[in-house]
């Protein structure tokens, strides 16, 4: 038999297809059924938004935090958007990559950014215009697309398949295996927030990376405390049943993390 005939054929998935099973999701959820972690200390890590500076010094401000209290098991949670905005998407999934194999206990939540950038893999005509509107040009220009000023509508698809075609698998890998959520002791982790028109057992899995309103306003006793990103304040904002610490780092220079041991709350912030 030739070595032809022995050869391993690679059938390669096409991107609409293998992004559109990825996006798949239930419309309804009961969020008390995502992951409990066990940690002695959480840092809560907000939107980095393609900033890799921020990344690099946040995390050695954690560690330095860790070295200096001698905290055993602490967990390091990041609430997601990753990509956009900032000039180093690229680079931010690749470092995140790298960290997810360091041994320490990390959590990688899924924003509404990353669900935006699922969106145009699966359906770039639909998505591209928004996803480009709101940070996707820098994200492709950061894996080395070049965008038209203004793309036409038979150039959706094709800016598609180069960023399929660049995209690494490590970092197919971890977009669509982000978590959307986990409960730490009496606080709920998030990107977004919760619906406060619905039921904790009934939420909606774009509501967690997406809502703002009623979420923002509403004084709703979750039984735990919401912490979340999503929305940029200048400084973190702490409410009786949330705290939210997007404060903007892409263009702030000020990228937050909130400390979280027992009952005490404490913040660190380059910049």
């Amino acid at each position: 038999m030739s070595s032809d005939a022995n050869a391993i054929k690679i059938v390669r998935v096409p991107a609409a297809v293998r992004y559109r099973a990825a996006q798949e999701r239930g419309e309804h959820m009961d969020v008390m059924h995502l992951a409990r972690w066990e940690a002695s200390r959480v840092y809560a890590v907000g939107d980095i938004h393609g900033r890799l500076d921020l990344l690099d010094a946040i995390e050695g401000m954690i560690a330095a935090d860790i070295a200096a209290s001698c905290t055993d098991e602490p967990l390091i949670c990041y609430l997601g958007d990753y990509i956009d905005r900032g000039p180093h998407s690229a680079q931010v999934i690749d470092r995140l990559c790298i960290l997810s194999r360091d041994g320490a206990k990390r959590v990688f939540l899924k924003g509404n950014h990353e669900d935006r950038m699922l969106d145009f893999l699966d359906a770039p005509a639909t998505n591209g215009p928004s996803w480009l509107k709101f940070g996707g040009r820098e994200a492709l220009e950061s894996y080395g697309i070049a965008v038209s000023v203004e793309p036409g509508d038979s150039d959706w698809t094709n800016l598609r398949d180069r960023l399929d075609g660049v995209l690494p698998d490590t970092h197919r890998d971890f977009l669509t295996s982000l978590d959307l959520g986990i409960h730490w002791q009496g606080y709920f982790l998030v990107h977004a927030g919760l619906n406060p028109e619905r039921a904790v057992s009934d939420q909606m899995e774009r509501d967690l990376m997406w809502i703002r309103e009623p979420f923002l306003s509403s004084e709703e006793d979750w039984g735990f405390k919401v912490v979340h990103g999503h929305v940029i304040t200048e400084e973190p904002v702490f409410r009786t049943n949330r705290i939210g610490i997007d404060t903007g780092a892409y263009q702030s220079g000020r990228l937050t993390c909130l400390v979280l041991e027992g009952g005490a709350q404490r913040v660190i912030q380059t910049g």
